[in-house]
């Protein structure tokens, strides 16, 4: 099953819009480290060097899902370029931002995204699936972390090297455990801020794809227009095929730390040569 996947997804040629994603997923990665800022109009920016900012690309590239060639990255004016249009918008926002009042003693607590390390968050938004039984009929395997689990094996044999997409796949479920009666929306919602806007994007879609049990899902002519135009169709058509395929009793899989270990430990990866 594996194979069949591997084979039926594999990732095309890096074209314009691909270099254009990484270069400003690069600079992003990049602009907080050597600038430029209101503080420091120069930065480090012309002293980068050239394996700052090759492991910028990387790593972008590796996030995005984008498993291209290195002779496929963005140049690093390419990615300079970007550096500088994103440290002027910040400048501007900033500037234009008007001065934000002493929060209240009472004001309603922060997301937890915004005081968890993410990878704590996943744990903790995983932990609790255990106890999710499910339907026997559609889901034979048992419960939901087991489910899971199962979709995250899928995925990483499908897509090795796509942080979101491998995000997308383990931590689809976790709404289960939430609010049984509209789980894809408790999921997105806390899950919002600790992956990223394709990850959440694939989550919040997973049933608007008819599968071999429903094939009449009722998505409007507009709704299902925009699904059609989406640049993460395929993406979303392939995490549907592994959500069913993650349904077999007694199939072997990893655990939630070696998991989440596999997904963290992609910062390093060497795929693309370097």
């Amino acid at each position: 099953m594996h194979d069949k996947f591997k084979k039926r997804y594999q990732a095309p040629k890096a074209g314009e819009r691909v270099r254009r994603q990484i270069a400003v997923e690069a600079a992003k990665r990049m602009v907080d480290t050597i600038g430029p800022s209101p503080d420091d109009p120069s930065g480090r920016l012309r002293d980068a060097t050239d394996a700052e900012f090759y492991t910028a690309k990387r790593k972008a590239a590796a996030v995005l899902g984008h498993r291209v060639r290195p002779g496929d990255l963005p140049s690093d004016a390419e990615v300079r370029a970007e550096v500088l249009s994103l440290s002027r918008t910040r400048s501007t926002t900033i500037a234009d931002q008007p001065a934000q009042p002493e929060p209240e003693t009472d004001a309603a607590p922060a997301a937890l995204a915004d005081h968890l390390d993410r990878f704590a968050l996943y744990r903790l938004r995983l932990a609790p699936l255990e106890a999710v039984k499910q339907n026997p009929k559609t889901h034979p395997e048992g419960d939901a972390l087991y489910h899971s689990l199962q979709v995250f094996e899928h995925a990483r044999a499908a897509r090795p090297y796509d942080e979101e997409f491998l995000l997308a796949a383990l931590l689809h479920d976790v709404g289960k455990a939430i609010d049984p009666t509209d789980h894809v929306a408790a999921g997105v919602e806390a899950l919002r801020g600790s992956v990223t806007d394709r990850a959440l994007w694939l989550i919040a879609h997973q049933h608007d794809l008819p599968t071999p049990r429903n094939r009449d899902r009722a998505l409007s002519a507009k709704a299902r227009r925009a699904l059609d135009a989406s640049e993460h169709l395929d993406d979303l058509k392939l995490l549907r095929d592994l959500d069913e395929a993650g349904r077999v009793a007694g199939a072997p899989v990893g655990g939630v730390e070696e998991a989440l270990a596999y997904v963290k430990g992609l910062e390093d990866e060497e795929y693309l040569g370097g």
